[in-house]
């Protein structure tokens, strides 16, 4: 165990802002490799498989994401140079695998770390150095600096700061609630950042092997992340009263938005097509190319694989897509100022849109059954969203005016875990409101009427109604296709495919679906707190 923080406390230094301290902790690392490179012993192709050669394995596969990823132009020069000098000796260095950190977004277009502007660069900076990485949801949410700087901020304080719940606890939380969706991506993200702050090997094991208290979550954690509108005052009095092992209420805020935060953040993960961290599993291999001797070189220009991404040529049915969708959006906001339809009529397109919300097919592909290694971080893997609606059963209405974010929610969470809801609600804002005012090619559109179309019919989806919007206009904006990719990505983000990334809105740019993939995101997890925060609050009265 010891090994292991102190492996990884060799990487700390290098997210100093300071100049001397980052090049000191590079020295070391570079003795640290020649070393284990000498100790070896001469070598004719990759290192033994001994601990001492898996070990060097580990650090040259993190020099490699270092020099591809690290913010510090310096960091990333010397990673350069240090795998060059070991490649030189007759090691074996890795190469990245796969094409950036997205299966779905051509590597080129997603900014590169060497070429950000200065406020992104400081964003990068802050977010390496309170991880140690910078991780390739991060990249992909640069598109949206502004949005990027508010996520990291919340993601950093409900992880690392001051707060009711133990580090591990958190890292172990994240774990339960991303294998909820089979999300290996931030699975093995948590388990070495729980183990780095000192987690018990022996609970990655399985939830068995975790203590009673995170057990009991379980439970929570199944129904938020697959049927919210189930959760009772009742499964909160369990948590709360469960004697020596019982949960203050401070604490279950906590674990509360980390479940909701993974849940959502795992539908984000799948939705853009998140690939393995270049020094995680899937993300490098020792093997070599099989076109041509592999040049280290290519590392530091990215010219090691080829981009595989053709323009497509504009289809006749595609071509007036952002055309269509803009006059939609001109006749709705005229027939707003002329006509205003009744309470009732109001209540009944509501409810239509939410019945055929429920039979909207998420996916043609047959189950994904989990993997063993995710599956033993939760119970009862059968347990997802889609059984239920074949079986008829109903998912009720929840009056967004009875219990509300803004109203309800926001003060509560301030009120148990300080500054998170402030930190919550200006994430929310952030993404609902956020706008270039542009749709595609078209400039100086105003595009709020789109983005509450798509928020309330997720919100729609999980039964939530708000009273004064009619949601005939869902209908009139988001197109089959559209309402398919959202199901998935908000309830079985496992299933979420790059056909269906690419079959929606294919006029817009990669950064606009970001953006769409970002609202998604954010009104799912506002969903679940409110049904959470409604159980919590009246268990409390």
């Amino acid at each position: 165990m010891m090994e292991v923080q102190e492996s990884l406390g060799r990487w700390d230094r290098l997210g100093s802002r300071d100049l001397g301290s980052r090049l000191e902790a590079m020295e070391i690392i570079s003795q640290e490799v020649a070393r284990k490179v000498e100790a070896i012993g001469p070598l004719t192709s990759s290192p033994p498989a001994t601990s001492l050669g898996s070990d060097l394995n580990d650090i040259l596969a993190h020099l490699l994401m270092l020099s591809k990823r690290c913010p510090f132009e310096d960091v990333r020069e010397r990673s350069i140079q240090l795998l060059q000098e070991v490649q030189d000796l007759g090691v074996r260095i890795p190469r990245p695998l796969g094409n950036g950190p997205s299966r779905f977004i051509p590597e080129k277009e997603i900014l590169q770390v060497s070429k950000v502007d200065s406020r992104t660069q400081s964003i990068f900076e802050d977010a390496f150095a309170a991880l140690g990485r910078l991780d390739n949801i991060s990249l992909v949410m640069g598109f949206h600096p502004q949005y990027l700087e508010s996520f990291l901020r919340t993601q950093h304080y409900l992880l690392q700061m001051d707060g009711p719940l133990p580090l591990h606890y958190r890292h172990y939380i994240g774990i339960m609630a991303a294998a909820r969706h089979q999300c290996s991506y931030l699975v093995n993200l948590h388990v070495n950042d729980f183990l780095q702050v000192g987690g018990d090997a022996k609970w990655l094991n399985g939830l068995g092997e975790a203590p009673q208290k995170l057990q009991q979550l379980g439970e929570l954690n199944k129904i938020l992340a697959h049927r919210p509108w189930l959760i009772t005052k009742e499964h909160m009095e369990a948590l709360l009263k469960a004697e020596e092992h019982s949960w203050s209420l401070a604490e279950l805020i906590h674990a509360v938005v980390l479940l909701t935060h993974y849940h959502s953040l795992a539908s984000f993960t799948f939705g853009c097509g998140i690939t393995p961290e270049i020094h995680c599993d899937g993300g490098h291999t020792f093997r070599p190319p099989s076109l041509s001797q592999y040049c280290v070189c290519d590392i530091a220009n990215g010219n090691g694989h080829a981009n595989q991404h053709d323009d497509q040529l504009c289809d006749q049915d595609m071509c007036g897509e952002v055309e269509v969708l803009m006059e939609r959006m001109k006749q709705l906001q005229e027939c707003r100022d002329d006509e205003e339809a009744s309470q009732e009529e109001m209540a009944t397109r509501f409810e239509r849109e939410k019945t055929e919300s429920m039979l909207v097919v998420t996916s043609e592909d047959e189950e994904c059954v989990p993997s063993r290694d995710i599956s033993r971080h939760f119970e009862d893997p059968s347990y997802g969203y889609k059984d239920f609606s074949r079986r008829g059963e109903h998912v009720p209405t929840f009056r967004a005016q009875d219990y509300s974010w803004e109203d309800h929610g926001y003060s509560l969470v301030n009120r148990l875990y300080p500054d998170v809801g402030q930190m919550l609600d200006e994430k929310f804002q952030m993404a609902y409101n956020l706008t270039y005012n542009t749709m595609a090619t078209h400039k100086d559109v105003d595009t709020s009427m789109l983005r509450r179309a798509i928020w309330n019919y997720i919100h729609c989806m999980f039964g939530i109604r708000y009273d004064d919007y009619d949601y005939g206009e869902i209908n009139q904006l988001l197109d089959r296709s559209f309402k398919i990719y959202i199901k998935t990505m908000v309830c079985s983000p496992e299933k979420t495919t790059k056909r269906m990334y690419e079959s929606f809105w294919r006029q817009f740019q990669h950064s606009e679906k970001v953006h769409v993939n970002l609202l998604l995101m954010e009104a799912r997890m506002q969903a679940e707190l409110l049904y959470a925060l409604r159980a919590i609050t009246r268990y409390m009265t």
